[in-house]
């Protein structure tokens, strides 16, 4: 699935929508949805830009974290990884296994907070320091509905709790509802 030059990166956050994936990384291709097996969602970093806690996943035994896969020229990597706060040690690089729909996997990059998550089993658990803002948590849900996200997990998508923050974030995303 890999093309000459480019590279496969595994969403499942903010950059599940199109437009935010191409405010840094404008070579951005959507070649499909996956899911990582025996993973889970989970927010746990403060994130001044999006004034809640941002998006990671964590390994977690019998759960699925699904996203979007993307093609992005090696040229955007430095972007992406800066993007994601890599040379701040606020995220770290994988290359995980991707299950696709057609049962087949492929090897993608993908991103994970370096701070310790907390263990719930269920995002409504989450202490309220680390839940998304208003603005984060939509712009996720936005992007699983574009990309065509199972329904199962869109429900999942729709019940995770917010901060509270409707106020303004860094990020100005055509967001459609307010």
């Amino acid at each position: 699935m890999a093309k000459s030059g480019k590279f496969l990166y595994f969403a499942y956050g903010s950059n599940l929508l199109s437009h935010r994936i191409r405010i840094n990384n404008p070579t951005a291709t959507r070649s499909g949805i996956g899911y990582l097996k025996d993973y889970q969602l989970s927010f746990v970093t403060y994130s001044k830009r999006w004034k809640g806690a941002s998006a990671t996943i964590v390994e977690k035994q019998c759960k699925n974290v699904w996203g979007a896969l993307w093609h992005l020229d090696q040229s955007d990597m430095e972007h992406l990884d800066r993007q994601e706060g890599v040379h701040e040690n606020i995220y770290r690089v994988l290359q995980v296994d991707v299950h696709l729909p057609s049962g087949e996997k492929v090897q993608a990059r993908v991103y994970q907070q370096t701070a310790t998550t907390p263990d719930v089993d269920d995002l409504s658990e989450l202490p309220h320091d680390n839940r998304p803002s208003v603005a984060y948590l939509k712009t996720i849900v936005k992007g699983g509905e574009e990309t065509g996200l199972p329904a199962e997990y869109m429900q999942f998508l729709y019940s995770i709790p917010h901060n509270d923050y409707h106020g303004p974030v860094e990020v100005e995303l055509p967001l459609g509802f307010h």
